[in-house]
């Protein structure tokens, strides 16, 4: 494989997944599933003031609970809560450092109250975060993620790449299959 055949191959993987096993099964995604608490103490995204986790971050009417340092073992979490990271932690965040996105963290993002206007969210991340690695070409891939990546600054960006490539697949392969057990348990208690 030539040098010239990386940055495709990158985007591939993820826009693969995406398209052929990802984002269908998101389709039609329901507020009942999108906050679903199939077990006690769950994490979520929740109406501003009605949380009780450590930390409710968030700049508008609902927040996005968690803790530092993270409790050991963590609390389970909902669809909204992990669409929440994956759009938040995963995309926004780096698409602000690499990409030209307006700056945000976990703590001045709006998030969404709605399934739907997650999945808009999360669509449009998704685009920026594509586009950004297409515009890296080659010689993007290849230099050094710089401070916003902590202590991978000195890492060629596609490591980043492949990092996030990962964290989607993973995230929202959970968010699938909550949307299965959440399917299931609703068919045997109706």
């Amino acid at each position: 494989m030539t040098d010239q055949m990386w940055n495709p191959v990158l985007r591939d993987q993820l826009a693969w997944h995406w398209t052929n096993q990802l984002r269908e099964r998101l389709d039609g995604l329901t507020d009942d599933e999108y906050f679903w608490e199939p077990a006690p103490g769950c994490w979520s995204v929740r109406p501003r003031g009605s949380g009780t986790a450590p930390v409710q971050a968030g700049s508008g009417a609902m927040t996005i609970d968690f803790a530092m340092p993270q409790p050991d073992p963590p609390p389970f979490t909902t669809i909204a809560w992990r669409l929440g990271h994956v759009i938040v932690g995963v995309l926004a965040v780096r698409n602000a450092a690499h990409f030209g996105r307006a700056p945000t963290d976990y703590q001045s993002f709006e998030y969404a109250p709605t399934a739907a206007a997650a999945l808009t969210q999360l669509d449009a991340e998704y685009a920026t975060w594509l586009a950004g690695v297409e515009s890296l070409g080659e010689a993007g891939l290849a230099r050094p993620c710089g401070e916003a990546e902590g202590p991978y600054a000195e890492r060629p960006l596609a490591a980043l790449v492949l990092h996030i490539n990962r964290e989607l697949i993973h995230h929202l392969a959970e968010v699938c299959l909550l949307r299965d057990l959440h399917r299931q348990t609703r068919r045997e208690v109706g």
